[in-house]
């Protein structure tokens, strides 16, 4: 059975802004001409639309609202910070920045809302400089036991050994570039799994090689490939998620801006093959450099299939 989360946590942020100390490494950001509280406060308003979309499409969402204890701009993508897998493990990650290591303060209410058998902490690794920041890093098949991984300052390849070590999953690391040849600070801004397709910036993987051998992976996952190219990639159109409604139906989570750089051909190939949910999350995707994947935790249950 291919498994999709049926509950997702997403974290109602305070003090969001522009974290120059994430800037750093993510192209996708850019420093926003207005007052930083106004920031916040569209984020808070682009948070809460998105929820209730959520909710309205039958998406079982658990909001945790951030208390503005800690200066955590970035808050609002807690799928970095920890992961949680169908096997009950509870996984925490070493993060680049330091502001985000404040993020964990959320470790213990996700042990409350759901079950876990185990608790595997990355985070020691900090300590030598090395990170490995959740399913930004990760992107993962949860069936086939496969974790697809661009290497960059947050996805260091030694952490990512041990994690494969550890969750018994196979691995396949590649670097990726955008047109400027920076390194893609995320593996999940370039691409995204579904239970049928995969969505990917096939263009952007170093080495032509690599790129065949990206393909033929994803065919032997068994799923439909739909390649995106660079100008939809910075429109964020490989930061999507398929999740579970409480009915059972997929749901292929994107923000607007994705949506409206997808072709007629694409949305065809993607619509045939689950629902399609799209949300405004502007002010979020320039000022944090993350979409709409970036913001949703899935949260598998132990007893979960």
């Amino acid at each position: 059975m291919t498994i999709l989360a049926s509950k997702v946590l997403m974290v109602r942020p305070f003090r969001f802004g522009f974290n120059p100390e994430t800037a750093a490494s993510n192209a996708f950001q850019s420093k926003p001409e207005i007052d930083s509280s106004e920031v916040a406060a569209k984020a808070r308003e682009e948070f809460d639309r998105m929820v209730g979309q959520l909710l309205e499409s039958g998406v079982d969402v658990l909001v945790v609202e951030e208390t503005g204890e800690h200066d955590t701009p970035d808050s609002v993508f807690p799928n970095n910070v920890f992961s949680t897998h169908p096997d009950g493990t509870l996984c925490v990650y070493p993060m680049e920045s330091r502001a985000r290591r404040l993020e964990r303060a959320i470790i213990p209410n996700i042990c409350e809302l759901i079950s876990v058998t185990r608790t595997v902490d990355f985070t020691s690794f900090e300590e030598e400089g090395r990170f490995l920041e959740g399913t930004g890093s990760l992107v993962l098949d949860h069936d086939r036991k496969l974790a697809f991984a661009c290497l960059s300052s947050r996805t260091d390849e030694r952490v990512l050994d041990v994690w494969c070590e550890q969750l018994g999953y196979e691995r396949f690391v590649f670097v990726a570039r955008d047109q400027a040849g920076k390194r893609i600070y995320h593996t999940n801004v370039m691409m995204c799994l579904g239970l049928d397709f995969a969505v990917a910036c096939v263009d952007c993987i170093e080495g032509v090689e690599t790129q065949e051998a990206f393909r033929n992976k994803i065919r032997e996952t068994g799923r439909k490939l739909v390649e995106i190219d660079f100008e939809q990639m910075n429109s964020f159109a490989g930061n999507m998620i398929q999740v579970k409604s409480k009915s059972g139906s997929p749901i292929l989570l994107m923000s607007e801006s994705a949506y409206r750089s997808l072709t007629g051909g694409q949305l065809e190939t993607l619509g045939l093959l689950t629902e399609i949910s799209s949300f405004s999350i502007p002010t979020i995707e320039e000022s944090g450099g993350g979409s709409v994947r970036c913001m949703v935790a899935e949260l598998f249950e132990a007893t979960q299939e």
